[in-house]
This record gives structure tokens, C-alpha cells and sequence, in this order.
């Protein structure tokens, strides 16, 4: 717990987690001042002006440069001038996370990946329901972390990405997760997958024996962290999960069936037949969740349960509509190309893909082999269209340049046809035409509504 009554701290970027924070800070006697370089939403000022919390926008003056200390927004990167003067002063820097943390002793599950972290985070969230286990479901997912913490009595089951973690100093969750690791986000991580990964990596730099940290045993790379973890003196429980072949202790499947193996003994869970989301990449998300469960001690009825009934998230693979026969897919949560790849493969009819957006440094000729199997008509959106044709624009047959949502799906309707698939899907985050990946995603449901 660290003291911040009277102390003068400043929050940077007044987004949802910096609001968050900023609220939670002040009612535990923080002086506080907001300062964002950008607009502050309407919503977010009333919220400020009725706590009596000073704040300015459009810019940071020289009233952002005398925090004692400063807890960052994860939408503000480290590279921007207002925390390389900070990080140059030697103040520390924390992420909301962080400062939430300061003022919970109960239990946080954390999961981290490049894909999958917003499903499992959903259904540990179902599990827990299921199980009728006081808890809160937060982090990046919609609701900040610090919204949280004084009104909920049981576990945190947080959602955090790579950019919360950069700025942690004591958070330490009771279990961690890490999902998978590809490139993803590289334009905030000097377009260095190492740089990425030490970030999602952090998840464990604060856990002790008493923890336990459940990873994905087909990952090179997080095979490489574990091996490190490995050699520390107070290293985390490692609880494995794969669908491929069988782990030292964790979750794998044999036979068709969930296995857990924990202290050398072996107990079956479930068919895989019974999981209620289909895809391998589901059945991994479904074991790293069962995993938790297990670490949280909820009994295996409860776990069956939930992976049996659980449906998934709006926004990933979700039907929007079916329209003459063809099926719209919104995907709008695929955010970076390793999520789109997972999308293709699950499907296993001609698919016309909406692609396109923001790039984020992404190589999307790791489409290619999927999209010539499956993909007859690409439809490139966003400030990415002319990168999605340089690298792409030969891989399908037929390749249509849009400017607006509405025309991406009506192209679609021309060229698809009965028992086929239009999949947004794409690759890239969604500001340069839209506010998030839920506002693109609730766009393309309007649309395929109209037609």
C-alpha cells in the first residue's frame, strides 16, 4: 500500500483508466491535476469538475510537470515528451493498474496475450458467475481496474495489455496468464518483438513461490521466458496448457479429452466435443481458463460448466446477420495479423475479408497461404489500404479498394454468394474512421443491417 494522501500527483491522458485513477487517487486524499494533449470527452470533465479536480486539455503546460509523481493512461506511449521528461527527472512513472493495486490485498487473475485475452477474460468471468464467486471483471476491457476497487468483495479478474504493464512496480497478481505472443502493437515497442514480449512478460516480475503463473506450452517464446523464470529464487508455480502434446503439470488434451495433471496425478475434465466455442485457438483459451478456475479453487463441476455454456464476446467471430444465404462475421476485436490468421482458420468455406485500418507496423504477407486457400475477394479500408495492396493486392483474385464502412459491405454483396462467409477481420486498430474496435464493429452490424 503505498501513502498518496497530500501528495501532489498527476494523471497524463484523461481516457477511461486516466479518469479512473485520477477519481480513485482523490478519494484517497491525492492532490490531483489531469492534463491530456488531446480533447477531454464532455462525460470526463463533468466527472472531473464534480470531484473538484483541476485539469487541463489540448496540451501539457508547465502545471504536468510538477507531480511528485505521475500515473499514465495506457493510450499515452512512453516515448512522448511529457514521460521522457519525467523518466529524465528520475519520477517514477506508474500505469493505472499500478495505482489501483496500491489499495486491494484481495485476489487479482490476471491474463495478458496478443490474441485471445479479452475472451478468456470474458469466460473466467463466466466461470465465476457459474461458480457464484464474488468478483469483478476489469482492466482493458471496458472497465478500469481502479473503477473497481472499492466496490468489489472477492477476485479481480483483470484483462491487461502490454502498455499497462510498462509502467508496474509492485503489481503482482495471485495467478498470471500469457496467452500467446506474436507482433503485435511494434509501433509503440521501437518495432522490436523482444521489447513487446519484456513488456507482456512483466505479468511475473512481482510473483513469489505463493503464486502461480499458467502459460502456453507451444510458445516458443514464453518457453524461453519460463526457462528464465526458472532460474529466480522465488519463481511462480508454472502451470502449462496445450493442445498438442502432453505438459509437466497444467492442462493438455489425450484422447479428445481435457486432462489435468497436477503433483503426477491425472484426472479427466471434459470431452473437447463439449466446448461450447469452436476453433484450436478456442480450445487453448478454454484450457488456460479452466487453469485458472482450478487455481482459484473452483470445483471442476463449476469449470465443466462454464466451458460447456460459454459463447464467446461481441465483436470476436460474432454472426452479425445472415443475409440470401451468405453469413457476416464481425471481427472487429482482430486487432493484429496473428488474430486474423486464427479467424481464416476457422473457417472452412470461400470467404470474402474485410481488411484494413491503422497499421501498426504489420506484415501481412503471413496471410498469404490462408488467403489463397480460402479468400476470393479482399475489401482494404482505412489508412492501410495502399500497404494491404503492396503486400497482398496479388495473393486473392479479386482485390476492391472502399472509403467507408457502408461500401466495404456493400462490394461484399455483389461478390458473395450462398454458403459463403464475409469476415471483418481487420488486422489493424481501428482510429483512423473509428473511436475503438466496438464502435468499427457496431458500424459494420449497422450496415449489414440495411441490407
Amino acid at each position: 500500500m503505498r501513502k498518496v494522501k497530500d501528495r501532489h500527483i498527476v494523471v497524463i491522458g484523461a481516457a477511461r483508466s486516466g479518469i479512473a485513477a485520477a477519481l480513485l487517487l482523490h478519494k484517497k486524499g491525492a492532490d490531483i491535476f489531469v492534463s491530456d494533449y488531446g480533447k477531454i470527452s464532455d462525460e470526463a470533465s463533468e466527472k472531473l469538475e464534480a470531484a473538484g479536480i483541476p485539469f487541463e486539455e489540448n496540451g501539457h503546460t508547465d502545471k504536468a510537470k510538477q507531480a511528485e509523481f505521475v500515473v499514465v493512461s495506457p493510450g499515452v506511449p512512453t516515448e512522448s515528451p511529457i514521460i521522457q521528461y519525467y523518466l529524465n527527472e528520475e519520477k517514477e512513472v506508474f500505469s493505472e493498474i499500478e495505482a489501483a493495486s496500491w489499495f486491494t490485498d484481495q485476489n487479482v487473475i490476471a491474463v495478458t496475450g496478443s490474441n485471445g485475452k479479452t475472451t478468456v477474460a470474458n469466460w473466467l468471468d463466466h466461470v465465476w458467475k457459474t461458480a457464484k464467486r464474488p468478483h469483478a471483471l476489469a482492466g482493458n476491457i471496458g472497465v478500469a481496474f481502479s473503477d473497481e476497487i472499492d466496490k468489489n468483495k472477492g477476485d479481480f479478474l483483470l484483462e491487461v495489455s502490454s502498455f499497462q504493464l510498462d509502467h508496474i512496480k509492485d503489481f503482482k497478481p495471485a495467478v498470471s496468464m500469457i496467452l500467446n505472443i506474436t507482433p503485435d502493437h511494434l509501433n509503440r515497442y521501437q518495432h522490436s518483438l523482444e521489447a513487446y514480449a519484456a513488456a507482456k512478460f512483466r505479468i511475473t516480475e512481482n510473483q513469489t513461490a505463493d503464486d502461480r503463473f499458467i502459460f502456453n506450452y507451444d510458445d516458443p517464446i514464453i518457453q524461453k521466458h519460463v526457462e528464465q523464470l526458472k532460474q529466480k529464487q522465488s519463481a511462480p508455480q508454472l502451470w502449462a496448457f496445450s493442445n498438442k502434446r502432453e505438459v509437466p503439470e497444467g492442462a493438455f488434451v489425450r484422447d479428445n479429452h481435457i486432462i489435468f495433471k497436477f503433483n503426477n496425478k491425472e484426472e479427466s475434465l471434459m470431452s473437447v466435443e463439449e466446448i461450447g466455442l469452436r476453433g484450436k485457438h478456442n480450445l487453448s483459451n478454454g484450457l488456460a481458463t479452466a487453469l485458472a478456475a482450478r487455481a482459484a479453487e473452483i470445483k471442476n463441476e463449476a469449470i465443466r460448466e462454464s466451458l460447456k455454456s460459454f459463447t464467446g464476446v461481441e465483436h470476436r467471430l460474432e454472426l452479425a446477420r445472415e443475409v440470401e444465404g451468405v453469413k457476416y462475421i464481425n471481427d472487429s476485436k482482430a486487432t493484429n495479423v496473428n488474430a486474423v490468421w486464427f479467424a481464416l482458420d476457422s473457417f472452412h468455406v470461400p470467404v470474402t475479408l474485410v481488411l484494413g485500418g491503422r497499421d501498426k507496423g504489420n506484415d501481412y504477407s503471413e496471410l498469404e497461404a490462408q488467403i489463397r486457400e480460402k479468400v476470393h475477394t479482399i475489401i482494404a479500408i482505412g489508412e492501410s489500404k495502399d500497404r494491404v495492396e503492396e503486400q497482398l493486392g496479388k495473393v486473392a483474385p479479386n482485390f476492391v479498394r472502399v472509403e467507408t464502412m457502408g461500401g466495404a459491405v456493400r462490394a461484399a454483396k455483389k461478390v458473395a454468394k450462398r454458403g459463403e462467409v464475409v469476415l471483418l477481420s481487420p488486422a489493424c486498430a481501428s482510429f483512423d474512421m473509428f473511436d475503438s474496435y466496438e464502435h468499427r464493429g457496431k458500424i459494420f452490424k449497422e450496415e449489414v443491417n440495411k441490407l
